[in-house]
This record gives C-alpha cells, structure tokens and sequence, in this order.
C-alpha cells in the first residue's frame, strides 16, 4: 500500500471513529458529570481525524510533524476518558471495548508516524 492509499484509508478509519465516539458519548448519563464527560470525549475523540485530515495538507514538514503529534496527544486524552468512563461506573469496559482498542491502535500509528517524520 502507497502512502496516498495509506492516508486515505487512515482518514476513514478516524472519520469512523469519530462517529463511533459520538455515538458512545451518548449514552452517558445525562448528570453534570456525564455531560462534561460527554464533552470532553467527544472533542477529543473527533479531533484526532479532523487533525489528520489537516496533517494531509500541510503547509510544511513541520506543520504535517505538528498536527501528527496533536493526533496522538488527542488520541491518548480520548483513551483517558475511556477509562474514566469505566472508573466511574458509567459505562461497563465491555460495552466501551471496542472504541478503547481502536482508539489504543491509532495512538500507536500517529506515535509511529510521529517518529519516523
């Protein structure tokens, strides 16, 4: 696979995620601590691939570097939130499993990516 089918396929995937995350966020408690929870995940969890899409047109190498790391660092928030959801007994780790293993595989892409630029 080329870099351009790559990124292509890796824009989906965290398009997908998003709304994968919204779609979870949802069903938190609607209580003050569910709804800044709620908050939080899901700008965290749909920056990760509004940030790569831009991290596809760069204005620079370091503007590509940046915007790869913001992914990552996106990624690792939207993980903690995840396991809050689980501490604070909201959500059970079975019904979140899915969303917590994608989100742990593209922090480790958007680590890798980050550095080998």
């Amino acid at each position: 696979m080329d870099n351009k089918e790559f990124s292509k396929k890796l824009e989906k995937r965290t398009r997908q995620f998003a709304g994968r995350i919204i779609k979870l966020s949802a069903l938190l408690p609607d209580s003050q601590e569910g709804r800044v929870i709620r908050n939080q995940i899901t700008k965290s969890g749909t920056s990760v691939g509004a940030n790569y899409r831009e991290a596809n047109r760069p204005r620079s190498r370091a503007d590509f570097k940046s915007r790869i790391k913001i992914c990552a660092s996106e990624a690792s928030e939207t993980l903690y939130w995840l396991e809050v959801i689980v501490e604070a007994d909201f959500l059970l780790l079975e019904k979140i499993k899915a969303e917590y293993e994608e989100c742990s595989e593209l922090l480790a892409i958007f680590t890798t990516i980050g550095k080998n630029t």
